[in-house]
């Protein structure tokens, strides 16, 4: 027994090549679904946010001397 893919002969690569594309196809369909489940409401909504009294906000904690 080999245990090399270059020495493999063409029924091992097309059983990989097979399971490959299951398992892919099986990824696509399920994230695909969860899209799906997750949003069952399509409708968008705009949501308004009203403005408050002004605020300064700083990142430094050094004094301005003028």
């Amino acid at each position: 027994m080999n245990h090399s893919i270059y020495s493999a002969d063409r029924t091992t690569h097309l059983k990989i090549v097979v399971v490959a594309l299951v398992a892919g196809i099986a990824v696509a369909g399920f994230g695909i679904s969860a899209r799906l489940n997750a949003e069952t409401n399509y409708a968008q909504t705009a949501k308004v946010i009203k403005a408050g009294k002004p605020v300064v906000v700083t990142s430094s904690q050094a004094s301005l001397v003028r």
